[in-house]
């Protein structure tokens, strides 16, 4: 990935989620820590049927770069390393 592309970072989420919330600034402000865009997208799992069944209530679930990364909470050492091997 060229250094002018953000990476992609999917979080699964629902509604009334502290841990969601947690791992959003968590990521947020790790990659402006390292200056590494990233891509944040923010997917409801209630909004989709499929989504909820497959996530029920396994969220947050992360992936980095198209690869499974986190379930429920971010471990913010591991976050650097996989943001920076994908930008």
């Amino acid at each position: 990935m060229s250094e002018t592309e953000a990476v992609p970072v999917t979080v699964y989420t629902r509604e009334d989620c502290s841990l969601c919330v947690v791992a959003r600034e968590t990521i947020e402000e790790t990659a402006a820590d390292l200056g590494v865009a990233i891509d944040l997208d923010m997917v409801d799992v209630d909004e989709d049927p499929a989504l909820a069944e497959e996530y029920g209530e396994r969220v947050p679930y992360v992936l980095v770069d198209g690869h499974p990364a986190f379930k429920y909470e971010i471990d913010e050492r591991d976050l650097r390393l996989k943001l920076l091997a994908a930008s």
